[in-house]
């Protein structure tokens, strides 16, 4: 289908975007855009204004940061799958990134973009949840706060982000123990159906889950059973505790839940 009709403007600058979205309700940022315009072409979204962001200068890096990770919002996902600094510390995110799409998607999506887009099914947002990631958000005036993604996802496609406000960078942790995503998918460019990270830092596991409610969400009960002294096959039993899975065309609520605690247990194994 055919977009509906929208006006374009390329930023410059990151002050003039922050000004022009927040002047405007409809509008929406494009920051690679492989999320936003398949939903404009469906017609799901009509903004009545695009932002591109891709000529806003200093937004695409990658660099060690105080036993950290910091990458750009604008760093694409192939930069993210082919980092050999991520690969080196952050495995699991790497891995991540390149089950997304098809090359052309991954040269042109964005982290910053895919974080910013809240799906629930999304690969980046589950797996920077279980890596319990920090967020940078500037908004209009030059005003910078500081976000952690727990709490960030709040609905589905509902990010934690007030009118003119840009995620700007993304940092991850440098991982000492074991982390591994799971995802599971029909066909290898669906969405995933389900999904399941699992990331051992240093005092504690943390376990989320893709697709399996209209955010991202922590296994919590499962990581209480694992803190319990409970293993892996027993705690990841109550993987779905806590959930609301969708029913669709890929599969039924019903299944989701099974899936998920398979999923789970699978991650589980590998990384403890």
């Amino acid at each position: 289908m055919i977009p509906a009709a929208f006006d374009y403007v390329s930023a410059e600058s990151l002050e003039q975007a922050t000004v022009l979205l927040a002047g405007n309700e409809e509008a929406r940022l494009l920051a690679g855009g492989q999320s936003l315009l398949p939903l404009m072409k469906l017609r799901f979204v009509r903004p009545s204004l695009l932002v591109d962001a891709g000529r806003i200068p200093d937004l695409s890096y990658l660099r060690e940061d105080d036993g950290h990770v910091a990458m750009g919002a604008l760093t694409t996902h192939h930069e993210v799958a082919s980092s050999p600094l991520l690969q080196h510390h952050c495995r699991v995110l790497t891995d991540a990134a390149a089950t997304i799409g098809d090359p052309q998607v991954r040269h042109l999506g964005t982290i910053g973009g895919a974080t910013a887009h809240a799906d629930p099914a999304g690969d980046l947002p589950t797996v920077l949840l279980a890596l319990q990631a920090d967020l940078t958000i500037t908004g209009p005036g030059g005003t910078v706060r500081a976000a952690h993604v727990e709490g960030f996802f709040k609905g589905l496609f509902e990010p934690d982000l007030a009118p003119g406000e840009i995620i700007t960078e993304v940092r991850v942790p440098k991982l000492t123990g074991g982390s591994v995503y799971i995802r599971f998918a029909r066909r290898a460019l669906d969405w995933a159906t389900v999904s399941v990270a699992a990331v051992k830092h240093a005092d504690n596991v943390v376990i989320a889950l893709g697709n399996m409610s209209d955010r991202p969400l922590r296994a919590a009960q499962v990581e209480r059973a694992l803190e319990g002294g409970a293993s892996p096959a027993e705690a990841a039993l109550l993987a779905d505790e806590g959930t609301d899975p969708p029913s669709d065309e890929k599969a039924s609520a019903e299944f989701r839940r099974e899936l998920s605690c398979v999923l789970t247990r699978r991650a589980l194994e590998q990384i403890l």
